[in-house]
């Protein structure tokens, strides 16, 4: 699907507050109501807007231990099993595959040091995880990223730009 600038600003619009009201987001763009949510299931349909969730605040639900766990695999065989079960545990709130040391990494939020103790005891028995290297995160600075939306002209732009 290509992106056009109103497609952006409606991503825009919606990453900064998932709640807004279509006709807001049409009184500020200055199109009709019906433009804009036809716009917003189009961009559903395609995949481009995948959800819209609240943002919860993990210490505040007792959630005082966020880390990132690089883990070390023994091969890949284990791979979409890995997958699986990193999907299904709660505490793993995002699950990369990764090049350099190991095989993936892990984004995990606890209640205390004893229950991350646990969910790595958990993890290593995980298939296929040979070894798990753990870092305990004291603070975030940037929580939310919203993802630069560029329309198709702008890509070609930064396609075609020389290096």
């Amino acid at each position: 699907m290509k992106i056009d600038t109103t497609d952006q600003k409606i991503l825009n619009f919606l990453q900064e507050d998932g709640r807004i009201a279509a006709s807001h987001i049409a009184d500020k763009l200055d199109i009709s109501i019906p433009t804009v949510t036809e716009r917003i299931k189009k961009l559903q349909e395609s995949g481009i807007i995948q959800g819209i969730h609240a943002v919860l605040d993990p210490k505040k639900l007792d959630l005082d231990v966020s880390a990132l766990i690089t883990v070390i695999s023994e091969s890949s065989s284990h791979y979409k099993k890995f997958i699986k079960t990193a999907k299904k545990t709660p505490e793993v709130m995002q699950c990369f595959s990764t090049t350099g040391n190991g095989s993936h990494s892990l984004l995990v939020v606890t209640r205390n040091s004893q229950t991350l103790e646990e969910l790595l005891r958990d993890i290593q028995s995980w298939p296929g995880v040979a070894r798990t290297e753990t870092q305990i995160i004291l603070s975030s600075y940037k929580l939310i990223q919203n993802i630069p939306v560029l329309t198709e002209t702008k890509s070609k732009a930064i396609k075609e730009s020389p290096q």
